[in-house]
């Protein structure tokens, strides 16, 4: 059965730092936008406390993650295990997500604190601070057996970061964010020195996303752009509402009774008109 907790229950933190994959999902604030879903391998993630999880974000295509986390207002973040082997069983954390950057004291603390192994084409780790825990049945898991994590992304990276050590400078970290992890498929930014790196080096980032419809790196979710029939609807009403107050008795009356209490104001002060002008009653 289904059960929810403010802290990850103490019983369950051996379990969850056994498991060889879980998920992250996030998503931009406007309904516009899409809703992702990344598998994390490998052993690189902990449970600091009981209200913290963290994981090492390795550099990839996408960027989805880290922009939506940085998103203003947002922060949003789902965490999913499952149990593959043994006893069934999901489990989720739901929380808000902090990017801390290669190379930002927030960064450096943490991998000292944690004694975290930093890989080549680490690009961030992303700290949960959680405020819910739920756990349910996961009967319809399938059940698999592990045979080895995969080394292809480390070795990639490693071999790029032995050529940029080389000399060859094309092979920095820094203009590969640039490329690919400077915006989001939405045109959200994302990473910092993907941005800064892209400006520096002038380097244009990829199109992620095709069609007619797909979105422009810093466009607005929130609106479509140009003018609109809603806009042509706001307009009419305030010039009719306009008439409607100009019109009414009520309201004239009022009008003329504000610019009589004005203009006598203005008559007690000698020096506010020069000599030449003067007002009748």
């Amino acid at each position: 059965m289904g059960a929810f907790f403010e802290i990850i229950p103490e019983s369950l933190i051996k379990w969850i730092l056994a498991q060889k994959v879980f998920w992250v999902s996030t998503a931009p604030l406007s309904g516009k936008g899409h809703v992702n879903v990344s598998p994390k391998g490998g052993h690189a993630f902990g449970v600091p406390d009981r209200k913290t999880f963290w994981y090492l974000d390795m550099t990839g295509s996408g960027n989805e993650t880290i922009s939506h986390l940085l998103e203003p207002g947002n922060g949003r973040i789902t965490i999913l295990f499952n149990a593959f082997e043994g006893p069934p069983r999901i489990l989720r954390f739901w929380g808000k997500g902090r990017v801390l950057e290669h190379g930002s004291p927030e960064f450096n603390d943490i991998v000292e604190r944690e004694n975290i192994e930093v890989l080549p084409g680490t690009r961030s780790i992303i700290v949960v601070d959680i405020h819910q825990v739920g756990t349910s049945c996961g009967y319809s898991v399938p059940i698999y057996d592990f045979k080895e994590f995969r080394t292809t992304l480390d070795d990639v990276f490693k071999r790029k970061e032995e050529k940029f050590l080389a000399g060859n400078e094309k092979e920095s970290m820094d203009r590969y964010w640039a490329l690919k992890n400077a915006w989001s498929i939405d045109g959200l930014p994302g990473m910092q020195r993907g941005l800064k790196a892209g400006r520096a080096y002038a380097i244009e980032p990829i199109k992620k996303m095709v069609g007619p419809l797909a979105p422009k790196n810093g466009a607005s979710l929130g609106g479509r752009g140009g003018f609109q029939l809603e806009h042509l609807i706001i307009i009419i009403l305030t010039v009719l509402l306009a008439i409607a107050l100009a019109t009414h008795p009520a309201f004239q009356q009022q009008a003329q009774s504000r610019v009589r209490d004005v203009l006598r104001q203005v008559k007690a002060v000698p020096d506010a008109f020069p000599s030449s002008v003067r007002l009748r009653d």
